[in-house]
């Protein structure tokens, strides 16, 4: 006696008894609706309180490019990269100092830290350019001799004031990279037979970097809003000569706009630097770097075409 034993495969199986195809359904975030209407409701209010209000708008483009705004932009820039500089090269100095076996070395770096932080940067830029009251003469011996308003110009002025408050800040940036670093490194490069500066530079400060540079480039955009200060000390920057183009024609708070556009392109320029380098330190601490600000924008698009064509 023989069984025939049939055997079903899923090829065999009924097109009707096969399941349907699961079909997703977007959750509904009805306060992102909510929020964003508010956001365009605000930002619709204040652009037509400003289009009401007594502002010659075409004082702005008519001095966007005038003379002296571009040589105002040229001088604040290069007073801001002259001040990080010596804001970087002396904040490395001082965390090193604060991180001192010496006692000595250590307090001066912790005073130094604890005086430039605690004031502000507009009264250390007063003191420095009214210090002719202290000091009548700057004496250097047969290098240099002079008097101290001479000496002390609006444009050193402004760099001291700027650059040794910067330093104060940057100690402690660049104290929090070399934390960062774990102890074992520097144990490692010792028993190798490197010295304590070659470790410091080989070793410690390039891992050091990655924790370093984001709030660098955030104290670097920092100090170009912050020159517009040095007005106060008789330098011409941006700001100042903004203001002397709005008092000799007028238009004063346009002129005022005009700058804060101005201060706008820089610092927008500055961030996607900041950008770039922060994703550049980032390679071999993560498996996948960020996505650029083209490639975001690329997979935004891909996404709103999806979620036209449906959701499959």
């Amino acid at each position: 006696m023989t069984t025939d034993i049939s055997k079903k495969g899923p090829e065999d199986t009924p097109p009707s008894s096969r399941p349907e195809a699961i079909r997703a359904i977007p959750v509904r975030h009805y306060g992102r609706y909510v929020a964003a209407v508010a956001a365009i409701a605000a930002l619709a209010a204040i652009v037509y309180a400003f289009s009401q209000g007594d502002i010659n708008w075409n004082a702005i483009p008519d001095n966007f490019f005038d003379d002296r705004i571009l040589r105002g932009v040229r001088e604040t820039l290069i007073l801001t990269a002259l001040s990080m500089l010596i804001g970087v090269v002396g904040g490395v100095i001082l965390s090193v100092m604060r991180m001192s076996r010496n006692p000595v070395t250590s307090s001066i770096a912790w005073f130094y830290i604890w005086f430039f932080r605690g004031t502000p940067v507009l009264v250390q830029l007063f003191v420095w350019f009214n210090l002719g009251f202290v000091f009548d003469y700057v004496n250097l011996g047969p290098v240099y001799k002079d008097e101290w308003s001479d000496f002390m110009t609006p444009f050193l002025t402004a760099l001291l004031g700027l650059g040794l408050n910067e330093a104060a800040y940057m100690a402690e940036i660049c104290r929090a990279g070399l934390l960062s670093v774990d102890e074992g490194q520097t144990e490692a490069s010792h028993a190798l037979g490197m010295s304590h500066g070659k470790t410091l530079r080989r070793i410690v400060l390039p891992q050091a970097m990655r924790v370093v540079v984001p709030p660098t480039g955030n104290e670097v955009i920092n100090m170009l809003k912050t020159t517009s200060l040095v007005a106060a000390v008789q330098y011409y920057e941006l700001l100042r000569y903004a203001q002397d183009i709005g008092t000799s024609s007028g238009a004063t708070v346009e002129t005022l706009l005009l700058a804060a556009c101005w201060y706008l392109i820089m610092t927008s320029i500055l961030s996607v630097g900041q950008y770039y380098l922060e994703r550049y330190y980032a390679r071999g601490s993560s498996r996948t770097l960020p996505d650029t600000p083209f490639q975001k924008i690329k997979a935004n698009m891909l996404s709103l075409g999806n979620r036209a064509g449906g959701v499959r």
